[in-house]
């Protein structure tokens, strides 16, 4: 438990100003900007002021930390429908000698993004072969989150749902803050997904109106996030939900969704009988693929149930 505060402290704290990055040149801002199949691998700073971008937006590796998009209240649309292994806009760390480059302080704002955006470090691009292996060693949680992306901040963001989830944020990942942004439009899911590993979140002063199949904000075995002063319109689905989703892909989850902080938020449209604004340990071990990463002394392989401990959800207001 000493741990897991010392981590919730650490994560918690202000983030620090990001770096600056060298300007974009014509040339790349150009590029950028034309519309392609082809995904823009950006490592620079991108002031757009007002310029859409009509392709997908690649920032990987260490290469590319620092990097900047600022689109001026343009809209990054790319061609076909946006998925998992081809989101609108990737934040991802990739497989570099044996080991991994992540990108760090990466800022993107003031943009609509159409479809979804990706922050993934193990994992990246549909391929679980990697977390998989590291999931079945007892250092997991530290390997994961030392493989992906850290301090990303989302900020004035416009996510239009096409169906996916707008938003998902993947094992491992560390610090990313989503701050004055929008979410609508539609999800099969959920707004937002926290995936296993990740801490550190700061989800703040946002507006979710956005129709999804489920809660709006998933918090699986993610711990040490905050979720401070958002308007979230519920639609009579649940809002906040914090579980540890075990054995799913046979992937062991090692951190559970402890240490959390829901808080000044304002729920709206909530069910009648079951208002579910937020709801802590929502599943403990009741899927039928639990079974699937057993045989080793740690997590969710050792144990099925959520193990939420230390959140604190408080002076939210529910109506109906």
């Amino acid at each position: 438990m000493a741990g897991w505060l010392a981590l919730a402290l650490t994560l918690q704290a202000a983030p620090p100003d990001l770096p600056a990055a060298r300007p974009c040149t014509a040339r790349e801002t150009a590029d950028l900007t034309t519309p392609s199949d082809l995904p823009y691998r950006l490592t620079c700073r991108a002031e757009l002021a007002g310029r859409d971008i009509r392709r997908r937006v690649l920032i990987e590796g260490q290469a590319a930390s620092g990097a900047v998009l600022d689109c001026g209240g343009g809209e990054i649309r790319a061609p076909g429908r946006a998925t998992t292994a081809a989101p609108t806009v990737a934040v991802w760390s990739r497989p570099e000698n044996g080991g991994w480059s992540r990108p760090t302080d990466i800022a993107i704002r003031n943009c609509g993004v159409v479809g979804n955006v990706r922050v993934w470090g193990m994992g990246a691009g549909g391929s679980m072969r990697d977390l998989l292996a590291s999931s079945r060693t007892a250092g997991h949680t530290l390997a994961a989150q030392a493989a992906a992306p850290t301090r990303v901040v989302l900020d004035r963001i416009r996510f239009q749902g096409a169906g996916t989830i707008p938003l998902y944020v993947g094992p491992g990942v560390t610090r990313v803050t989503v701050r004055r942004s929008r979410f609508f439009g539609r999800s099969t899911s959920v707004a937002i997904y926290l995936d296993a590993e990740s801490a550190g979140a700061l989800i703040q002063d946002n507006d979710f109106d956005i129709r999804t199949g489920r809660e709006q904000i998933a918090v699986d075995g993610s711990g040490a996030n905050r979720i401070v002063g958002n308007r979230l319109a519920l639609g009579g689905r649940g809002g906040v939900f914090l579980y540890r989703n075990c054995g799913e892909d046979g992937v062991i989850r090692h951190q559970t969704p402890s240490y959390n902080q829901i808080t000044d938020n304002v729920f709206t449209g909530a069910g009648w009988l079951r208002p579910r604004a937020v709801v802590i340990g929502s599943r403990e071990g009741r899927r039928p693929y639990c079974g699937a990463d057993r045989g080793y002394p740690f997590g969710s392989s050792a144990e099925d149930g959520d193990g939420a401990t230390g959140n604190l959800a408080a002076r939210n207001v529910v109506r109906r």
